[in-house]
């Protein structure tokens, strides 16, 4: 297949574009501002060219800019045009196109559920309340241009364990240091995905006309934040009794540490456990000892 990806540089995507690779595709990716160089765009100024592509047989679109700062209005601003207008740009492109995609993977988050607390979400249920809820509505919303001419795939992801980057990277410091603990109270609970199954769950949606919607991509066993600071202490072998305050993150990271760090997404990933899925990394424990190998056996 030939495949356009966008946010192409990133951890997801650099990871996603060996694994294509290697499954024998052709990955292009969509570069910012480099016209002249291969298909390009510059979703602030609503440029984009996809003419070098020449005809694609699949889409995936994972650019946006990081939801890890502070929420001031013009970081919302920022975040919301990144992925919003982006994907409209994107898919009003691919409808100019002769022939458009055969499927188009987009990248969305579970925070499209918001803090639901213990109660268990799975893709039928109503989107939440808070901006990380509005923005994915909207950001789903924005491929229905495709919707009739192209099968459209939402992967709503949860946290992504990787020590490259994303939320373990950031944990592993203070648990080294024998800090590590949960964050605030650990009752939120945290649904997460092994690296190795998310891009599992890409090739498997590029490949199955089946598979179309919304799909939760988080492994079926999502942990408090005290159950995973305590697994990741056995793991590394390190105490994970220090607590972060919930004092500590709102002051820190306001409005993004109250929803992204103390909200509760209890995730289920129905979709994939009807379609049998073979996760590989299906235990919190077992996905960490297979992404820290190389640390535990220093």
């Amino acid at each position: 297949m030939n495949i356009l990806v966008t946010g192409a540089s990133g951890l997801l995507g650099t990871a996603l574009n060996d694994a294509l690779t290697a499954a024998g595709h052709r990955v292009l990716p969509l570069r910012r501002r480099q016209p002249g160089t291969g298909p390009s765009w510059d979703p602030d100024s609503g440029q984009i060219d996809l003419a070098p592509a020449g005809a694609l047989d699949a889409v995936v679109h994972l650019a946006g800019e990081s939801i890890a700062q502070r929420w001031t209005p013009a970081a919302k601003q920022r975040i919301r045009h990144s992925r919003v207008a982006a994907t409209r740009l994107l898919c009003e492109a691919l409808n100019r196109l002769p022939a458009p995609p055969q499927v188009f993977i987009g990248a969305s988050a579970i925070g499209y559920y918001g803090d639901r607390g213990d109660a268990w979400m799975d893709e039928s249920s109503s989107v939440g309340t808070g901006f990380l809820a509005g923005l994915t509505q909207e950001w789903e919303a924005a491929a229905d241009s495709l919707r009739g001419r192209t099968r459209l795939v939402h992967a709503r992801i949860g946290i992504v364990l990787s020590r490259r980057g994303g939320a373990l990277a950031k944990l592993l410091t203070p648990f080294r240091l024998g800090v590590g603990g949960p964050v605030g109270d650990g009752s939120q609970y945290w649904s997460w995905i092994a690296l190795e199954d998310l891009l599992a769950v890409f090739l498997r949606a590029l490949a199955d006309n089946c598979w179309s919607g919304p799909i939760n991509v988080v492994a079926p066993g999502p942990v408090t934040s005290r159950e995973f600071a305590r697994v990741l202490g056995r793991v590394l072998r390190r105490p994970a009794v220090m607590p972060l305050p919930r004092f500590v993150v709102e002051w820190v990271f306001g409005e993004m540490g109250r929803e992204a760090l103390l909200g509760s997404t209890r995730v289920r990933p129905a979709f994939l456990l009807e379609h049998g899925f073979p996760f590989q990394q299906a235990t919190l424990e077992s996905a960490l000892r297979a992404e820290l190998m190389w640390e535990m056996n220093r």
